[in-house]
């Protein structure tokens, strides 16, 4: 996919996230609290598993001063990334959040610090290095919607859009609440495809009615794939009448008429839920993986399949620290603390 000229050699896939550390407090109050890197740290883990191995790996990821070196220090541990390109250091104090969980699937969110968001004049020349973009709202404020218009605009390469915690607000102390999402259609058109959890949908479509039906009048030439995380149910999804699983056909249809035809939808289960493990990060790596695995030459539910056996391997392992390793099956190495 790199273009004839180019001065890299290898595919690029750029990632646009939050690194966060995290404090994860389990059901179990007798259990010790899990402090590591979180946040995009576990979408990293997952593509430098599922990524052909040919493609390089460029975090576009602002990072608080405070703990910039051991952030780096985390980072460059992951193989085949390029630290340089995308990686800024901010003033402000990074972000932390702690996760206290109630059931498996649920729990609150507190947050302290923040970076800043990333303005599209500041993000454009390092995304433009790259052959695609994930892009994961770990915290909700990567970017603006004004952002991802201009992100649409500007990049020729497909996107994808893991849309988590823009259906996050923030709450009296820095809880984050579940909300309805602002300007959802100006974000939805900013992808080509764009994945959340079930909780999520269901936010989404309140205003509609139907999610499902929302999602079948929405694909189209600009968003021609919607994701849906259904836990241990496996994933649903929905695409356009003329969807192509290559992500590299979805630019060139970016700005077309939409074909007319059946939208189409599915649901792939998984093969062997667990029954008890730490589901943070799951998503991410859900949604990491199927895009490795699409950008890889694999149709849809195949992708599908791969990254429900992943986010099922994850959800057996505590924490993002050697999760590379664990989703190949390899013996785990410590990543270190800040």
């Amino acid at each position: 996919m790199t273009p004839p000229g180019s001065e890299y050699s290898r595919p690029r896939l750029g990632v646009v996230g939050t690194l966060v550390w995290d404090t994860i407090h389990r059901r179990d109050t007798r259990e010790t609290p899990v402090r590591e890197w979180g946040g995009i740290a576990y979408a990293l883990g997952a593509l430098d598993a599922a990524l052909p191995a040919e493609w390089e790996i460029v975090p576009l990821v602002r990072v608080g001063a405070d703990l910039a070196e051991e952030a780096r220090r985390f980072l460059s541990r992951i193989g085949r990334i390029d630290l340089d390109t995308g990686l800024r250091v901010v003033p402000e104090p990074n972000n932390r959040v702690a996760l206290r969980y109630t059931t498996e699937g649920r729990r609150t969110e507190h947050l302290t610090g923040g970076v800043s968001p990333w303005a599209w004049p500041e993000l454009a020349p390092s995304a433009r290095t790259c052959d695609a973009l994930y892009v994961n709202f770990i915290s909700g404020f990567e970017m603006d919607v004004d952002a991802a218009r201009a992100l649409r605009a500007g990049f020729d390469g497909p996107t994808y859009a893991d849309l988590h915690s823009l259906f996050l607000g923030i709450g009296r102390a820095g809880i984050r609440v579940p909300r309805e999402l602002p300007a959802w259609g100006a974000w939805l058109r900013a992808f080509d495809a764009v994945q959340m959890n079930e909780q999520e949908f269901e936010l989404l479509g309140r205003a509609w009615g139907d999610p499902w039906q929302l999602a079948a009048e929405i694909v189209g030439p600009e968003l021609k794939l919607v994701l849906v995380t259904l836990e241990e149910r496996g994933a649903a999804w929905v695409a356009s009448p003329d969807f192509d699983a290559d992500p590299r056909a979805w630019p060139t249809a970016r700005h077309g008429v939409g074909r007319g035809g059946t939208v189409h939808s599915g649901r792939v289960p998984i093969e062997a839920p667990g029954t008890d493990g730490d589901p943070t990060g799951c998503g991410d790596v859900w949604g990491a993986t199927l895009f490795s695995r699409l950008l890889a030459g694999d149709d849809l539910e195949d992708a599908m399949r791969t990254a429900n056996r992943y986010a099922a391997r994850n959800f057996a392992h505590r924490g993002a620290r050697g999760l590379t390793d664990h989703l190949l099956g390899r013996i785990a190495t410590d990543a270190g603390d800040p």
